[in-house]
């Protein structure tokens, strides 16, 4: 599943797409995509003569703020956006078609079918799902040391558990869940509120940092990711420990285990990631 860095190099791509393009018709392929409203006729309608006026990001959701309504966007696991010519050829997992007034197309391609897209006035966005019960992105101000350290003192939970959950931090994924943790030194079973202060605050600037560096890297491309214009990511070739199980630990040369925790496969280093303090 595409996380904070992989949609923030699509939004940076796809702006410059399609900022400015008016959208003249949709075709729906796959309806169960389309999540409110739950009427293709309806959702169709509103976005109909709509020009979008720019893109955001929240979490691991594209937005598509248009001239009165948003798009909210969430591309699951296989999710694809691109931008083609009408007469190009349509692959037979395209689910919606966006067809603008220039003879462009918007296309999004799913070959699991989990993506999802919500419409809503502009300023309500924010206060129904998808999106409102995000946590904080980890580049904000609000995303503090105090605020993390508050949060995990009040759960059993393991710490990967915890930072998988998108109402404490929002844009974390298994990728960079098992990379922040390896480049902090904390075991992923530790129980998050047994983590000190100062693990704490180590491990808020390994998040921000970690997912900096996938930005700058245009993201991680592991199995079928690459951003609008067929770009693969470059940041794993820079991963510590996630994908690399039995290959030698890059610090300390132990090999890589992988397990599960709380159901998802988990890279971790034993060497460098003690359970017990």
């Amino acid at each position: 599943m595409p996380e904070l860095p992989e949609v923030e190099t699509i939004k940076k791509t796809l702006e410059h797409l399609v900022i400015g393009k008016t959208i003249e018709d949709i075709t729906v392929n796959w309806p169960k995509i389309i999540q409110h409203p739950d009427d293709i006729k309806a959702f169709t309608i509103i976005l109909k003569g709509q020009t979008i006026q720019r893109m955001d990001r929240r979490g691991k959701f594209l937005l598509f703020y248009l001239d009165t309504h948003v798009l909210i966007s969430h591309l699951r696991m296989e999710g694809k956006y691109g931008v083609f010519g009408a007469s190009d050829s349509l692959d037979k997992h395209t689910h919606v078609v966006f067809h603008f007034t220039n003879g462009e197309q918007l296309r999004y391609k799913d070959v699991r079918k989990f993506g999802t897209m919500h419409v809503y006035s502009i300023g309500e966005e924010f206060d129904d799902t998808p999106i409102a019960k995000l946590g904080p992105e980890p580049f904000d101000a609000s995303f503090t040391d105090a605020y993390l350290l508050q949060r995990l003192s009040r759960t059993n939970r393991t710490i990967k558990t915890v930072l998988l959950d998108q109402t404490i931090v929002t844009g974390l994924g298994n990728i960079y869940v098992d990379e922040a943790l390896f480049r902090s030194c904390i075991h992923p079973l530790r129980v998050a509120k047994e983590l000190s202060k100062a693990e704490v605050k180590v491990l808020r600037q390994e998040i921000i940092d970690t997912l900096q560096e996938a930005v700058d890297q245009g993201g991680t491309t592991i199995r079928s990711y690459v951003n609008t214009q067929g770009q693969i990511g470059m940041f794993q070739h820079e991963l510590y420990v996630y994908g690399r199980e039995s290959e030698a630990c890059r610090r300390c040369l132990t090999p890589i285990t992988k397990m599960k925790v709380g159901g998802r496969g988990t890279h971790v280093c034993l060497q460098c990631q003690h359970l017990y303090k």
